[in-house]
């Protein structure tokens, strides 16, 4: 019947399920702190210590700092209704539960398959970034890795100033320093196995329980955000001396275009905030932790807008000193932040940076397949997935087994695609997803006003339908082949959905008395 596939789960079911305890539900025991640095954890990775440089390089110019507050301000709009419903709906399942109790199951089984595509691209891609700046770390420390293990199957490596790295992120560099790549040692990647590596690491963490990742995760975001404080305070003291410098490399402060549209002048601009978009990606992560956290109501608004606010400050700051110290064509490499603190005299940094990025992604990493199995997790409760994908393990108290599938497709990922390939999929998913948000508070306030909100998204309907504008901008604003990667996605997700989720959902199958439908 087709007013099944707009049935939506009442929310008095969803708060039940948020309330279960005993050993087949998650624990209960995370707190505000642990909260902001799941989203600090998340957010500060791969975007800031990888593709700033790169956006900055083939995009933007200087202008990049303008492309970060550009879609700081998409994220503000959309982390705004996602603390509302985080704090109305504390309950794994992030944007998946929202879409259920408000728009229907066909765009709560859309918004689950589109989270996976999220979560699970979003952490191969921070492991492909992880694995660049492990390798040159190791190197600095003398360990050196075979060249065929460090790069997706097919991808041409050169050995460059001490480290192998892709040929393409280095034809830039090369062709201003008047080298002839023919010249140097060339490899070819076979299999990406330090990526491959770092998920096994970080998926057995999560196996082992929601309180041990969260403060392994929270000793790491510690770290993570004093290396970046370091780096501001070495570039800025380099600026400072050297205003002329910095002139000259934000001169001009944007590029003009070439004559195609995202490369560079104000088009780059807001290409360069779609590709970096990726950076901000984390925040609503947060919310797939909601019914493991002590006082959901007052302390996930907290985590996610605070986790928001603390990072789009640092990011300015990063992107503005980025591209004064380096001349902004010389930033498409795997670890830009490095490049900068060479350029700046302080040898000492090159390597704490590379540190601090390791460990840094390694976090990001452990979020990203939180949000992937918890998504899983409450899409197998309602069964639109198989039930292995919502079993508790009785010891640790964790969805071990979707864990452990996402973990090994996602070292699959991050071994077999290029980044490049991975971040804009990610992008464009996660967009899609802060549109069904902001659109589910939008209509939740209409349907349902006298629900009780812990925290009330300011300026309804203004905020949510910006939210939805500025989303299907930056959405819009992405390579044409992006949409086709999104649309094939999608129309698998819906054959697995016509197959398996529709005969098997709970919701559907519920007594008229337990069901709504729109």
């Amino acid at each position: 019947m087709a007013s099944k596939l707009f049935a939506t789960k009442p929310l008095h079911v969803i708060m039940e399920e948020a309330q279960e305890t005993g050993d087949h539900s998650l624990r209960r025991a995370l707190g505000p702190v642990n909260l902001v640095t799941l989203g600090v954890g998340a957010i500060i990775g791969a975007g800031i210590f990888v593709l700033t440089g790169q956006a900055a390089a083939t995009s933007a110019g200087p202008a990049i700092v303008v492309s970060f507050i550009l879609s700081g301000i998409i994220c503000a709009f959309s982390g705004l209704c996602y603390a509302e419903f985080a704090s109305l709906i504390p309950i794994a399942g992030s944007a998946y539960t929202y879409g259920y109790a408000t728009l229907g199951e066909i765009f709560a089984w859309i918004i689950g398959w589109d989270l996976i595509l999220e979560y699970a691209f979003g952490a191969a891609t921070v492991a492909s970034g992880w694995s660049g700046y492990c390798v040159s770390f190791l190197d600095d420390l003398g360990i050196h890795v075979s060249p065929r293990w460090l790069a997706t199957p097919g991808t041409p490596l050169v050995f460059y100033q001490g480290h192998w790295a892709p040929l393409d992120s280095l034809r830039e560099s090369l062709a201003a320093g008047g080298v002839n790549s023919a010249t140097l040692p060339h490899a070819t990647g076979v299999f990406n196995l330090v990526a491959c590596l770092a998920i096994a690491a970080a998926t057995f963490i999560l196996i082992v329980g929601i309180k041990e990742s969260a403060n392994f995760n929270s000793a790491v975001v510690i770290l993570k955000v004093a290396i970046v404080l370091v780096f501001i305070a070495v570039a800025g003291a380099f600026v400072l001396r050297h205003p002329a410098l910095a002139s000259a490399n934000w001169t001009p402060f944007i590029p003009p275009n070439t004559g195609r549209f995202g490369f560079f002048g104000l088009s780059g601009v807001a290409r360069g905030a779609a590709v970096i978009f990726f950076a901000y990606i984390g925040f609503d992560a947060v919310s797939t932790a909601a019914q493991e956290a002590r006082n959901p109501q007052k302390d996930m608004p907290v985590g996610i807008i605070g986790s928001l606010v603390i990072c789009t400050f640092l990011y300015i700051l990063v992107s503005g000193l980025l591209t004064a110290v380096v001349p902004y064509m010389d930033l498409n490499v795997a670890d830009p932040v490095a490049i900068a603190i060479d350029a700046t005299g302080v040898r000492w940094g090159s390597l704490l940076v590379k540190a601090g990025a390791v460990a840094g992604l390694g976090s990001v990493m452990l979020v990203m397949l939180l949000g992937q199995s918890r998504v899983f997790y409450s899409m197998s409760r309602d069964g639109l997935l198989p039930r292995w994908a919502g079993m508790i393990h009785p010891r640790f108290r964790t969805p071990w087994i979707s864990s452990a599938v996402v973990g090994v497709c996602v070292a699959v990922f991050a071994s077999l695609i290029p980044i490049g390939d991975l971040a804009v999929l990610v992008n464009i998913g996660t967009l899609l997803a802060f549109v069904i948000v902001c659109a589910g508070v939008w209509m939740l306030r209409r349907k349902r006003p006298d629900l009780p909100r812990p925290f009330r998204t300011p300026f309804v309907p203004v905020v949510p339908i910006l939210g939805i504008l500025t989303s299907l901008a930056a959405m819009l604003s992405l390579p044409a082949k992006t949409w086709w990667r999104l649309l094939i996605w999608l129309i698998l997700g819906l054959l697995i959905y016509a197959f398996y989720g529709r005969r098997h959902s709970k919701v559907r199958h519920a007594a008229p008395q337990e069901a709504s439908v729109k």
